[in-house]
């Protein structure tokens, strides 16, 4: 059996393994840095991230409610051309969903199509019958989207899923910068690398732009579902970088169909949440009725057009698993385009033909929850065992409908710095899209690693760590 080929972000990997020119620099640091030198910078950075309160907690786990981000200290790098190309593929896909939304809660153009099957849709666990007919400012429903990029075969890019509910991780973008501005400034004199510091600034602004009719000055807050939320750190940390209130949803109330925070002051009319709540939590008169996080009548607000929620209710039906194999189709069809980013090849194993496929083929596919996140509910068939693929056969033939299965992707690997040295590790990439009266992207994004030997899950949830991510000008 031939040994898989994985793409070198650093290397080539066809030819006789020179480095690639935009590496060349950092080939020639990394050879006057001394493995001892390297590890001591790395707890420095750790002992840095303790006190900074940068932590990440881990549901369900005993040993303890929280765990660093593992960082790596040896950055990604991209050239701009090729950082060019990726960003007008993202922008076209994030375009295309916000046009989807729109179309999914109004006029339903896609499905009388026939393009989407309309079960897909409206039996759809994330799909919001109450948003139907709202109009939302700017017909914008996913503010702020992480796509996840992988790299396989021969360097192409592929995008692996679109997050457009409340996608996390930006602010380990920031953190990772700053950390090595701090630890290494003599390799930033090397090369002349994009600042992604003003990402506050662009968030504040895309946020602000997306305030109800006749808001000329709009008071915005992050809502966040509190401390022991997984995310909390990047929840205060995006308030307190922006300049605007934290806030958890006993902080705000509803008078007249307008939402109120409580100040010292006295109460404060709310323009525009950025909400880091799930849809379920939001409103317990709507939703969850034991949900003690949201705010009571916050949807009726919002039906009309007196506050703003970032990222809309119900964006989640365009970034389930079940809807992204139509992405290339809403493109097509909304855009008159073909797609720049190539989706991964998708079994739906509701069809019958693409299930026998899945289940004849398990020890090669990548099996996922249509609803799943966070690298749970998932199979990685080469990487798993026998009685592990059984029990997933079991699962898989009850519910069938649950389930999409891709081929196993030869993640591109970047130099890793761990404990036996620089080794080559799997990454992916999320950046952040931000979409109000323009659609601006920071020049990077999230480069996730997986630290384990030969494993092709990154995420944090799962042991993966981050890397600081390098666009080069």
């Amino acid at each position: 059996m031939s040994k898989i080929q994985f793409y070198d972000e650093m290397h080539d990997s066809l030819g006789n393994g020179a480095v690639r020119a935009h590496y060349a620099a950092m080939q020639e640091w990394l050879n006057t840095q001394s493995p001892a030198s390297l590890s001591d910078k790395r707890k420095q950075a750790d002992l840095m991230f303790h006190k900074l309160g940068i932590t990440f907690a881990v549901y369900g786990e005993e040993t303890g409610a929280e765990r660093l981000i593992p960082f790596d200290i040896i950055p990604r790098v991209f050239p701009k051309d090729e950082w060019a190309a990726l960003e007008k593929g993202l922008r076209q896909r994030v375009l295309a969903l916000n046009m989807f939304l729109h179309d999914v809660y109004h006029d339903h153009n896609i499905i009388k199509a026939g393009i989407i099957p309309a079960e897909r849709i409206f039996a759809n666990a994330q799909y919001r019958p109450e948003m139907q007919g709202v109009d939302v400012a700017r017909q914008i429903y996913s503010h702020i989207s992480g796509v996840d990029i992988v790299r396989a075969g021969a360097g192409e890019f592929y995008v692996l899923e679109d997050n457009l509910r409340v996608p996390s991780g930006v602010s380990y973008m920031l953190e990772d910068r700053k950390m090595m501005m701090r630890l290494f400034p003599d390799l930033f004199s090397k090369y002349k690398v994009a600042p992604v510091a003003h990402y506050p600034d662009m968030l504040l602004e895309t946020l602000r732009s997306v305030a109800p009719h006749g808001i000329d000055d709009p008071t915005v807050v992050v809502m966040t579902p509190g401390a022991y939320n997984s995310a909390y750190f990047e929840h205060a940390f995006l308030a307190q970088q922006m300049g605007v209130e934290l806030v958890e949803g006993k902080d705000l109330f509803v008078d007249d169909l307008h939402v109120y925070m409580r100040t010292t002051a006295g109460p404060r009319r709310v323009d525009v949440i950025y909400r880091r709540v799930d849809d379920d939590f939001l409103d317990p008169l709507a939703f969850r009725h034991d949900s003690s996080l949201g705010v009571s009548g916050i949807l009726n607000c919002y039906r009309a057009g007196n506050v703003t929620l970032t990222n809309a209710i119900g964006t989640g039906v365009a970034d389930d698993k079940s809807i992204y194999p139509f992405v290339p189709d809403m493109i097509r069809f909304y855009l008159s385009e073909e797609p720049i980013l190539n989706n991964v090849p998708t079994y739906q194993c509701r069809k019958p033909d693409e299930l026998s496929y899945t289940l004849a083929n398990l020890d090669k596919l990548v099996v996922k929850e249509t609803h799943g996140s966070g690298g749970y509910g998932m199979l990685v068939g080469p990487a798993a065992s026998k009685t592990e693929i059984e029990e997933f056969r079991r699962v898989l033939i009850a519910k069938p409908e649950q389930y999409i299965s891709q081929p196993t992707l030869a993640l591109s690997t970047c130099p890793t710095f761990v404990d036996s040295g620089i080794a080559p590790r799997h990454i992916d990439l999320r950046p952040f899209v931000l979409s109000g009266k323009d659609v601006m992207l920071a020049p990077g994004g999230l480069t996730r690693v997986a630290l384990k030997e030969g494993s092709l899950v990154v995420n944090s949830s799962q042991g993966g760590g981050t890397k600081d991510t390098w666009i080069l000008e």
